[in-house]
């Protein structure tokens, strides 16, 4: 294994330079806890702990460029990665995440021909990924079915039909093996996260606040994001006093974990697909400060809302946009998540081998998609300390192969998968939402004067209006 990964103080402060803040702040930061805690092999908590302590001291230094003195921010590792364990109940009922056919599946005898990971949480992923196997998507098909079709094929193979179908499929590949791929080397030339001016503008007037309201108070996010990453971006700033929208297609599917990553947050419908819904969303960005994408990369921009398009529709404005596979290479119009990403770039070879097993093992919880959403945070609040300081508007880059190149890079722990899963409760608060009695965590940053935390529940798309407070 690599070297011991370095402490959660380094890794921060890191993140912190890297996103171009002043590095006076970091004294305003307390950290503690250290990994492993959670059963990894891997410094997942101190992923964790990093990327929210960063995102929760670009708020209070977003405060302190309004115009108030620093505050003290305190993160606990545990609780970060408990928060980014995405534990929720529903009535007391804990959904199911996952889809049967979802998961990773041997292609050939032993595995001879690989492993795939096939993502079917969404039906018209379900169906497709079934069609290419020559399978029916209905209740006589079994999993035992589709490990019978894929004999018949290599991983690598089905990866790249389904690729080319617009298909969410990833081959298991050894680290080895993903550093020696042209995606690879296309990732690893790119920085962790991309804060890029692309636009001239004067310094936007904020809204007024007091110093007893919270860190973006006033401020204005639209969230046109899916399934988690950019969920939890969103809703991030959210708990630090955000005003966000979140923007839902009425012609699209939703995962129940929505209930979760939509508390702080108003939730509206708008169908992009018609003029007039573009012309909505156009007006919406008129008044937006921030405006946060994670659909398939081209996808926005092809409907006339690129950033460079925002930027000139509304000069000063943050773009924050998340991808699979970075916005340079041959995969960086790729879809994928989380768990397809961790399989592609060999965290789920390693972390069997680490358990001293031959089947692919995953990592403890989607670390990938939450480090990313709180990068995106953190992105989107350094852009904004730097659109009142000298002015502009700004492009915010964030990918989930960055952030597992990052993750990679810290290093191993010996006898980290013996780690116990830890007690959860008492990171827990229950809430009233449009969805049912909801129980998830708190947020993990804790701020001495303003406290962060979400003031509005969670609610069904199309609950609200799509017009700003």
């Amino acid at each position: 294994m690599n070297a011991v990964p370095p402490p959660a103080n380094a890794v921060t402060a890191d993140l912190w330079c890297r996103a171009g803040l002043p590095t006076s702040a970091l004294t305003s930061l307390t950290l503690t806890g250290s990994d492993p805690v959670m059963p990894s092999s891997f410094a997942v908590g101190t992923a964790a702990q990093s990327s929210i302590a960063a995102a929760a001291l670009a708020a209070a230094e977003v405060r302190h460029v309004r115009g108030f003195g620093r505050q003290q921010v305190s993160v606990d590792m545990l609780h970060a990665a408990v928060e980014c364990s995405n534990f929720m109940s529903l009535d007391g009922v804990i959904p199911e995440v996952w889809d049967r056919f979802s998961g990773l599946y041997p292609c050939g005898p032993d595995a001879r021909n690989g492993w795939v990971r096939i993502h079917a949480n969404f039906k018209h992923h379900r169906e497709g990924a079934l069609a290419l196997l020559g399978l029916k998507a209905d209740d006589t098909t079994t999993k035992a079915d589709v490990i019978a079709a894929l004999s018949h094929t290599t991983a690598l193979d089905f990866e790249q039909m389904a690729a080319e179908q617009g298909l969410v499929v990833a081959a298991l590949r050894t680290f080895e093996e993903w550093d020696a791929s042209e995606p690879a080397r296309a990732v690893a030339k790119l920085p962790l996260f991309t804060i890029e001016k692309i636009g001239e503008a004067e310094p936007r007037q904020l809204p007024g606040m007091k110093s007893s309201d919270r860190p973006l108070t006033g401020i204005r996010v639209l969230d046109l994001t899916r399934i988690l990453a950019g969920p939890v971006a969103g809703r991030t700033l959210a708990a630090y006093g955000a005003d966000v929208m979140l923007i839902n297609s009425p012609n699209l599917p939703n995962v129940e974990v929505i209930a979760e990553t939509s508390r702080g947050k108003l939730s509206a419908q708008i169908d992009l697909c018609l003029p007039e819904g573009r012309k909505r969303l156009a007006q919406l960005c008129s008044q937006a400060h921030v405006f946060m994408q994670g659909y398939r990369p081209g996808g926005l921009a092809a409907l006339g809302f690129s950033a460079e398009g925002l930027a000139h529709l509304r000069p000063g404005i943050v773009c924050v946009s998340l991808s699979a596979y970075g916005h340079e290479g041959p995969w960086a119009q790729r879809r994928g998540f989380d768990s397809l990403v961790q399989t592609a770039t060999g965290f789920n070879h390693a972390e069997a081998q680490a358990a001293g097993s031959d089947t692919p093992k995953a990592l403890p919880m989607q670390i990938l998609d939450h480090a990313s959403g709180y990068l995106m945070a953190l992105g989107a609040q350094a852009a904004l300390v730097r659109q009142q300081q000298e002015g502009g508007s700004w492009h915010v880059r964030v990918s989930l192969a960055q952030t597992a190149h990052w993750l990679r890079s810290m290093g191993r722990i010996p006898n980290g998968l013996a780690c116990a899963k830890p007690e959860i409760e008492r990171f827990l608060e229950a809430t009233d939402t449009g969805y049912g009695r909801l129980v998830a965590s708190t947020h993990a940053a804790r701020f001495a004067q303003t406290p962060a935390g979400w003031t509005r529940p969670s609610m069904p798309p199309g609950s609200h209006l799509p017009q700003w407070p």
